[in-house]
């Protein structure tokens, strides 16, 4: 069956002299980007230069608030008022589309990074401070995560949303990510992971870490950014999905 997927990479992890992704390169290959936006990785020249490229190359930009925590680079888990959350992710949006006004641009989603995303899929009141920002920041932006809590409470606010498959990790039984703490959580090989991307986006299934299938409903696949392997990663997914008959596009409320 042939049909369209929204292929994403996290950009803009660095901060000053630090560099995670190769920006340059990934926005040749993916068609939407997940930008940093200054809680975990990002500060302004770096956001500023990761959303100008996106805009040259058609890649359309999409938040990636993060708790406040640079040093742990957003994977450490969190307690916070749920008011301190929807500040924090509405005071995100605010920076990052301030890059995008320039070039007579909006943002295109919005996918809550590390810790805070694993949170909110089996959180709600972390789910529902994220939906309320979005909301009150563009109720047409599209809320991109896995099912759980985050779409649900997406879906509540009136959001739409994309749900996300990710090739490069691990799963549970349960359809959450394995912690990056355990031995496994992490698919490394570029072939692999592209097995796995076409497997998601043209079966809507993933195999656990415990060797059992799943049901994956998916409009989006992400490619973490960060790893030493990601351009090539990237690469072969996208190969692998054309060559399997899928059009990668950025979403578009299909």
């Amino acid at each position: 069956m042939s049909r369209s997927i929204d292929l994403i990479a996290d950009l803009g992890e660095g901060y000053g002299a630090w560099t995670m992704t190769e920006d340059d390169a990934l926005t040749r290959i993916v068609s939407s980007a997940n930008v940093a936006c200054g809680f975990h990785a990002g500060d302004p020249s770096t956001i500023r230069e990761s959303v100008a490229l996106c805009v040259e190359r058609g890649v359309a930009v999409g938040a990636h608030p993060s708790f406040p925590d640079l040093r742990g680079f957003g994977r450490r888990r969190i307690e916070l008022p749920p008011s301190d959350i929807e500040a924090d992710v509405l005071y995100q949006l605010g920076a990052l589309e301030a890059f995008l006004r320039p070039h007579g641009h909006r943002l295109h989603h919005v996918l809550p990074h590390g810790s805070l995303g694993n949170m909110t899929v089996v959180r709600e009141d972390y789910a529902r401070a994220v939906a309320r920002a979005v909301h009150a920041f563009d109720p047409r932006l599209t809320v991109v995560y896995q099912e759980g809590w985050m779409i649900r409470a997406a879906e509540e606010e009136g959001l739409p949303v994309a749900r996300v498959g990710f090739p490069d990790r691990a799963y549970n039984e349960d359809g959450t990510l394995v912690r990056r703490a355990l031995p496994g959580a992490l698919v490394e090989d570029p072939h692999e992971v592209a097995e796995r991307a076409v497997r998601m986006a043209v079966d809507g299934t993933v195999t656990t870490a415990s060797g059992t299938t799943l049901g994956l409903a998916c409009d989006s696949l992400l490619v973490h950014g960060d790893g030493p392997s990601a351009v090539s990663t990237a690469s072969t997914v996208r190969q692998r999905l054309e060559s399997a008959g899928v059009e990668v596009a950025a979403w578009s409320g299909r």
